[in-house]
């Protein structure tokens, strides 16, 4: 019976040896012998995962998480310190881009030697010579020396040469921004065109909508293990998520050290300038319910949107709205004083405001914060799109856009 699984991956790990000063020769290294210092690194820590014959399945992660590193090893370039890979099936990588191309043969006499590389006799090069010519886009300079090419031209050879091999498991590491934009959705096509012959594909990248758009299952390794296995709109908004946090985590480690005031948070106007300006905000600011100056929150806190404002005269009457969208645009929120208060706000010379969002019940994900003032018959004074972004993180796994209250009884 055929094997279920392509690849199967248990408790891998892999450690490299980081030198700080090794001597270059072999006088060196004897003179020097304590120039030979070393840093162990363990990339990988001990990862296990299994993918199915015909699976397309994204690796992703931040760099240096161990995703190239897991690459090579399933391509046995480098081999496990620990653990076992099983690999079931011929292997084709496109890992480093026209390795093995020599610079002074032509673009065709590369193309022998090169998928050569990968397992092919001369008459089957031969029969695939011209589907690889022309996917390649390169036929008037196919007999050019390949010190020629451009790198586009250069990658696009390579690439073209690797796709074109008959693999059962096909290996990409960050090789999909090769060519011109129309080159690189030829190339989706032609992985998604491999992918419907039941070939095994594993993918690293960076771009999530090309893993969507390919895969069906996502690996998230971080910090050389495996963080999270799933489908892959699911484990990306996770992955978004804590990079957002880890990214407002900085901005307010950073902030923290340059200054113990929390106005420092505060946001200060854009150049860009919506209104008249009659009213207008000099500072916009979110807080938690207990006053604290705060970007991230939990599902169901208390968000509370400040503002200082200036008006042109004592006092000017006015509505005031605001509005939260999701990071991809959908509109979550809408309101204003009109609606909540039915009467108008009176704003003073100078003054500061404050909305609370009680037990805000918006789902995990990074929001957008809309805020402007209007007059009673819609005249805009001041209006500021996306002045702040906030986090809602959240230990559960449910997805939408709102958290709903549920009651569960089953008889």
């Amino acid at each position: 019976m055929e094997n279920e699984y392509a690849i199967e991956v248990e408790q891998v790990k892999k450690s490299f040896k980081i030198y700080k000063d090794k001597g270059g020769t072999l006088k060196e290294k004897v003179i020097f012998k304590n120039r030979n210092r070393f840093e162990e690194r363990q990339v990988l820590k001990g990862i296990s995962f299994k993918i199915k014959q015909g699976e397309a399945v994204g690796l992703i992660g931040s760099n240096g998480c161990g995703k190239s590193t897991t690459l090579k090893l399933l391509t046995r370039i480098i081999f496990p310190d620990e653990g076992k890979i099983m690999i079931n099936g011929r292997i084709s990588s496109l890992l480093e881009l026209g390795a093995g191309f020599h610079p002074d043969m032509s673009g065709r006499e590369n193309i022998y030697t090169n998928a050569s590389i990968f397992g092919l006799k001369k008459s089957e090069i031969d029969n695939r010579l011209q589907d690889i010519i022309d996917f390649s886009e390169l036929g008037e300079f196919i007999d050019n020396p390949v010190r020629t090419y451009s790198s586009g031209m250069y990658m696009r050879l390579a690439f073209s040469v690797a796709i074109n091999v008959d693999a059962d498991i096909l290996l990409i590491d960050e090789i999909l921004a090769v060519g011109d934009v129309n080159f690189q959705k030829k190339c989706i096509e032609k992985i998604k065109e491999i992918r419907g012959r039941g070939a095994t594909i594993v993918i690293v990248s960076h771009s999530l909508s090309q893993i969507e758009s390919i895969c069906d299952k996502t690996i998230w390794l971080e910090n050389g293990y495996v963080k999270e296995i799933g489908t892959p709109k699911e484990v990306h908004q996770q992955y978004q998520d804590e990079m957002e946090y880890k990214r407002l985590e900085k901005i307010r480690k950073e902030l923290s050290k340059t200054s113990d005031k929390a106005s420092d948070y505060r946001f200060h106007r854009l150049t860009i300038e919506n209104g008249n300006r009659k009213i207008t905000f000099d500072k916009v600011w979110l807080t938690d319910e207990r006053g604290d100056v705060a970007e991230i929150f939990n599902i169901g806190d208390t968000i509370v949107i400040c503002a200082d404002y200036h008006c042109e005269s004592h006092q000017m009457d006015g509505i005031l709205s605001f509005s939260i969208a999701r990071n991809d645009g959908t509109l979550c929120y809408a309101t204003n004083s009109g609606i909540q208060l039915e009467q108008l706000v009176a704003f003073r010379k100078d003054g500061t405001l404050s909305i609370e969002l009680e037990k805000c019940n918006l789902m995990q994900g990074q929001y957008a914060l809309n805020i402007a003032v209007t007059s009673a018959d819609g005249v805009v004074y001041d209006d500021l799109q996306r002045v702040l972004f906030f986090q809602i993180c959240s230990q559960k796994e449910d997805l939408g856009i709102i958290k709903l209250r549920t009651n569960w009884k089953v008889e």
